[in-house]
């Protein structure tokens, strides 16, 4: 952050972007050689995004510095060390290697290029590794200043050569015993890939809500809010929020927003967080419909904000558990019992009030007390099966997994329905 301009929208883009990894954040305050520079009043700017500083209070580490004239990155330095011992950040560097890919190209002189991070291990020139889903084997390595390097241990850093194809950002590395079984491991990958164009659990659509909730997958519906001018995005944001408010089952969470048109940093932040894109009054290009596509992400288009609160209204109703209410369908008496071999204790009973229904529900009560709750496994009427049995008409009933009845007790026939809940 400039401490001489405060906090940007692209400050607080990079805190939600953060916040939905989960990482800690460690506040870099820069610039302060200028004659302008007020680190006190950015610390204050943080504050109001939930990140309190120690200086203020807080837990959130900030150094300030100056890239001109180096005053303070050792201090950042020693901040970040200081962090990654608090997280107990620790790598073994024996062993074959993994870690992440930082980014990756493809040029025209040298083929596919890919910036790495060892994370365990140690990668060596010659090493034949999976990248991604492609195989490759190091035919050289450099360093951030462009030297050549034959060996990176852990958060180490590296420019690697060799690969067969161009791997995505983010995506991990593990080093193999030869080519031959990189190669057999690539191929299976890249199959797979292709069966399994995309991957639709990293989707989130409104429609998919309801699949999710029967699944007890998700309570939570995270969003990122864009307008064209603050004061709709204000309004939207007030109006959402309001949905939600004071129901603990389910919520809302608006992970980002801003005034502007959707970008592919948005995008990118609704794919890592699963969330869906709220667009109000802002034209889609092209080219962003085309990487939400790619990247399965669910983009809302508003003109009016009831349209947007309505929609949104529906997908929390659909994350509700329904409300279960009990019915009574009848009641029937038992007058004597009946052992049948193939069918076990078989109760005779009279229908005293309502209907007996074979697929309902049955509790059995012995003197105002429920002996068990079960399910009807026979229903007949003289010898003749039946769905149902009315009131004054005698029948038998026979229980799935309980047979120890006595003359005199009641059998209450019942059903659960489901009702949906509002907010």
């Amino acid at each position: 952050v400039a401490a001489d301009e405060g906090i940007m929208p692209q400050t607080v883009e990079a805190i939600n972007h953060a916040r939905a990894a989960g990482v800690p954040i460690i506040v870099a305050i820069n610039k302060i050689d200028k004659s302008t520079a007020r680190p006190d009043r950015v610390r204050r700017q943080l504050s109001e995004q939930d990140l309190v500083t120690e200086e203020m209070g807080g837990e959130v580490i900030s150094a300030a510095l100056s890239a001109v004239t180096k005053e303070g990155l050792d201090h950042l330095l020693e901040m970040i060390l200081l962090q990654a011992e608090m997280m107990e950040l620790k790598a073994d560097p024996d062993g074959p290697a993994s870690g992440v890919v930082i980014e990756a190209k493809l040029t025209a002189d040298r083929g596919p290029v890919a910036t790495i991070l060892v994370k365990s291990g140690t990668l060596k020139r010659g090493d034949s590794l999976i990248c991604d889903i492609y195989p490759g084997k190091i035919k050289a390595m450099f360093n951030d200043l462009a030297q050549a390097e034959k060996e990176a241990g852990p958060s180490t850093p590296v420019e690697i050569m060799g690969l067969t194809g161009v791997p995505d950002a983010g995506s991990t590395f593990r080093v193999v015993v030869n080519e031959a079984q990189a190669r057999e491991i690539g191929e299976r990958l890249q199959d797979e890939q292709q069966a399994k164009s995309w991957d639709d659990s990293r989707r989130l659509r409104l429609e998919d809500f309801f699949k999710q909730i029967a699944s007890n997958q998700i309570s939570e519906l995270p969003l990122i809010l864009k307008g064209d001018v603050q004061g709709s995005v204000e309004a939207v944001s007030m109006s959402l929020n309001e949905i939600a408010s004071g129901n603990k089952d389910v919520s809302l969470k608006i992970i980002h927003s801003a005034v502007g048109a959707i970008s592919e940093s948005d995008i990118m932040l609704a794919s890592a967080s699963r969330a869906v894109i709220i667009g109000f009054q802002l034209p889609l290009s092209g080219k962003i419909k085309r990487m939400a596509e790619l990247e399965g992400v669910d983009i809302r288009s508003y003109r009016v904000i009831y349209e947007a609160v309505d929609d949104i209204r529906k997908a929390l109703e659909g994350m509700l558990e329904p409300e279960q209410r009990e019915i009574i369908l009848g009641e029937a008496r038992v007058k004597e019992l009946f052992k049948i071999s193939k069918l076990g204790m078989i109760a005779g009973c009279v229908v005293e009030s309502g209907t007996i229904k074979r697929s309902a529900r049955i509790r059995v009560m012995r003197d105002g007390e429920e002996i068990i709750m079960d399910t009807i496994s026979t229903l007949k009427r003289f010898k003749e099966k039946v769905t149902e049995v009315t009131s004054g008409k005698e029948c038998g009933i026979g229980l799935n997994n309980f047979h120890d009845f006595q003359e005199g007790d009641l059998l209450v026939s019942f059903e659960i329905e489901k009702i949906a809940r509002k907010l």
